[in-house]
């Protein structure tokens, strides 16, 4: 028998892109000849319901309701005649299909208002004259908004766009809430959900149907989902992975899970669940699975007998986005944060560029698992063959390599090739602030298509970036945020307070380098985050030597990875966050950069011990570091031609060469002894992306040396090399 699989992303996660997870699989099935159909849960309950067939039969459920509603929540309910009318055309717009209402919306007279637009003060100023549609779309962001907040109070508390019931997934030691909260009648959004399940099982007629939960919002509806397949379909066998269990149900031993779920696979997914397959099929032991959790005489065991290895990045094939209704996708803006932006508008094609961390040491990272500690790089060629073919299936050229943080010396192969297939590309990705990105690679990058980069500054403090493992310092952050900013590529920076022995002077001085650092203009968008405790990180596994104390010792029969702790430094860390959060709202917006730190907090903080021109002193001192030898020297400008002329100065006859280079925007002339000129119009060809064997330093030295006669290094260093090099000529 061969099994027929059903892969579902369960409700909720992003609302602009699919979640890749069985996209990847479904492309490993693919290489094993095995069918699959996918399905993305979330974005057709959030269309169902955001309808005018769903609003009406919401609006008429709270018409019956015996509670009172808020003024907010009454406000909308007395709207509803106008939420129905516009609903559609609002959805449609915000999937790209009828961009033109945006001026109707933008006129203000078209949506109903609730208290989201008590935000909209400043839109002129965030948005400009020119971003119309951007304002129409944050406009609509915000109507959607009202509309779920009547939801959460009347209708279902535990909804949220991108995530659901997620409370009941965060630190849920045991499984008695979320069963509890599983044995009470469907609600509203539940019916949605479980109906468009029903069509999907008779559409693919399963006998696997394989959840993948990659976070705590999804894991009630997937659960949900599970309940309703046992009840309906007792006959189907249903799986989980994903993020989720891959880092909180390691050790998972409450049986009643498993009147959900018959298996729950860990890690990467291809060798579980192809080897599940083959049991399935009765081609394989049951004792032979991999890294998978199942019922046996009521005890949960844990099963990993399998021979097979797991498959390569090179082996696992292009993800596959069929099945997949792309074209219904929404985006939006809910807050005017360029890199949010990039996270919730437009469509991500999401793509891996290596497997783990080529780092893996930052000491709050879970480097202890498999996704972080198995670092595996994949072949440019491959890459970027995967690129074509996602884009030609697609119909979409952006992509997020979704890496832990890509490695630069991939980017930077993976750049040329992109350039060399002469492909259209627009990307981003996630990285470490390491010195690796010299100005030159960082224009490089930009050339091949990436607009913007996130980064983890974490805890700006030498001191706790050295305890963190980071391998950066925060000078070398600020040359290298410098060079993507001035390469045109928008910067990102994940920042983290509440770091174990962190003080607060520390907490202090971080702010004040985070506020040096947008005043700078070189990082444009960040994000503060609490640090928390995970049982598989170097801290969790070490408390000791990061003087914490672990709160919750004995290990839970359900979720195991995020610690309760006490810091025995003292410092109350949880104060800090709405001054953090406050003043960075201001400085990615561009103001109050002069405001003392002080007013932004309500209680006392120590003076900033950071000089106040740290920022700009690091990133005007950047030594000077000779070419290496081995360098490689690639042109990225226009095409070139030269002319010859004689000069005369003095009495004297000078052989000149005048070489003109066409670029997109202007032609760059400059004029060099006919000798030199002759020898670099000579060389640009060999110094092209595509010429087949890559132009090292040492070999245009040992050239221009031969040819010439000349000192290259002077050559090098001359005024016409330095605006070769500000106009494609790069050193990498």
């Amino acid at each position: 028998m061969s099994q027929n699989i059903l892969l579902i992303t369960p409700p909720f996660t992003q609302l602009n892109t699919p979640y890749p997870a069985t996209a990847y699989l479904k492309g490993f099935l693919n290489t094993r000849n095995i069918s699959s159909f996918q399905c993305d849960l979330g974005i057709e309950t959030i269309l169902k319901l955001f309808s005018s067939e769903g609003l009406t039969s919401l609006f008429s459920g709270l018409r019956t309701s015996d509670f009172e509603l808020s003024p907010n929540a009454q406000r909308i309910f007395n709207l509803r005649e106008i939420y129905i009318q516009t609903i559609d055309p609002v959805i449609a717009f915000l999937q790209g299909k009828n961009e033109t209402l945006a001026h109707l919306i933008c006129e203000g007279n078209y949506l109903p208002e609730a208290s989201r637009f008590a935000q909209t003060e400043d839109l002129e100023w965030a948005f400009g004259t020119m971003g119309n549609r951007d304002k129409a779309m944050h406009l609509a962001t915000l109507y959607l908004e009202d509309l779920s907040d009547l939801i959460v109070e009347a209708v279902d508390p535990n909804f949220g766009f991108s995530r659901y019931a997620e409370r009941l997934g965060r630190s849920a030691a045991t499984f008695d809430e979320l069963h509890a909260e599983l044995q009470k009648p469907d609600s509203f959004i539940d019916c949605i959900t479980l109906k468009l399940l029903q069509e999907k099982i008779e559409l693919a007629q399963p006998t696997l149907v394989a959840f993948s939960v990659p976070f705590p919002g999804n894991l009630y509806s997937a659960f949900k989902c599970a309940q309703y397949l046992k009840k309906q379909y007792p006959e189907l066998k249903i799986a989980m992975g994903g993020g989720f269990p891959n880092t909180e149900l390691r050790s998972v031993s409450d049986p009643r899970v498993f009147d959900y779920f018959d298996f729950i696979l860990l890690d990467d997914g291809e060798t579980p669940i192809l080897n599940l397959i083959e049991y399935l099929d009765g081609n394989r032991e049951k004792t032979d699975l991999k890294r998978t959790f199942t019922l046996e005489n009521g005890e949960v065991v844990y099963l990993n007998g399998s021979q097979q290895t797991d498959f390569s990045q090179f082996e696992v094939g292009t993800p596959d986005y069929s099945d997949f209704e792309l074209d219904n996708y929404l985006s939006v803006i809910e807050i005017v944060n360029p890199m949010h932006r990039l996270w919730s508008d437009g469509r991500w094609n999401k793509l891996t560029l290596a497997h783990g961390c080529y780092w893996g040491r930052c000491t709050f990272c879970d480097t202890s698992l498999d996704y972080i500690r198995r670092y595996e790089p994949n072949a440019v060629q491959v890459l970027c063959d995967r690129i074509e073919e996602m884009i030609r299936q697609t119909g979409e050229i952006g992509f997020h390599f979704v890496d832990e943080a890509a490695p630069p010396a991939l980017m930077r192969a993976l750049a040329l090739e992109i350039i060399r297939r002469k492909m259209t590309v627009v990307w981003w990705t996630n990285i470490r602030f390491e010195k690796s990105f010299t100005y030159d690679l960082c224009l490089l990058l930009k050339e091949s298509g990436c607009i913007a980069v996130s980064g983890g500054l974490e805890v700006a403090s030498d001191r706790l970036l050295g305890l963190i493992n980071k391998g950066v310092s925060l000078s070398k952050v600020a040359q290298v945020t410098d060079h993507f900013t001035r390469a045109g590529i928008m910067v990102h920076a994940y920042l983290m307070y509440g770091f174990p022995s962190q003080t607060t002077q520390e907490t202090i001085d971080s702010l004040e380098v985070v506020r040096q650092l947008f005043e700078a203009g070189v990082i444009q968008s960040g994000f503060w985050h609490q640090f928390a405790l995970t049982a598989h990180s170097p801290v969790g596994l070490n408390p000791d030597q990061f003087r914490i104390k672990i709160e919750n010792e004995k290990p839970g029969s359900f979720a195991n990875n995020d610690l309760l702790f006490r810091d025995l430094t003292g410092t109350n860390h949880d104060r800090f966050s709405e001054g953090l959060k406050k003043s960075l709202f201001n400085y990615m917006h561009g103001i109050c950069f002069d405001l003392p730190l002080q007013d932004w907090f309500d209680f006392k903080i120590p003076k900033t011990t950071v000089l106040p021109d740290y920022i700009q002193h690091s990133m005007d001192d950047q030594a000077y570091e000779p070419a290496s030898p081995n360098a490689k020297i690639v042109w990225l400008g226009g095409d070139t031609s030269i002319r010859n002329y004689s000069k005369k100065k003095k009495n004297q006859v000078f052989e000149m060469a005048e070489l003109t280079f066409s670029n997109k925007k202007h032609d760059l002339i400059i004029q060099l002894t006919q000798t030199e000129g002759q020898w670099l119009f000579g060389q640009i060809p060999a110094l092209l992306v595509n010429h087949a064997v890559q132009t090292t330093f040492a070999d245009l030295e040992k050239s221009f040396e031969n040819q010439t006669g000349g000192d290259f290094v002077l050559f090098w260093n001359s005024p016409a090399t330095k605006e070769l090099r500000e106009n494609g000529l790069l050193i990498l």
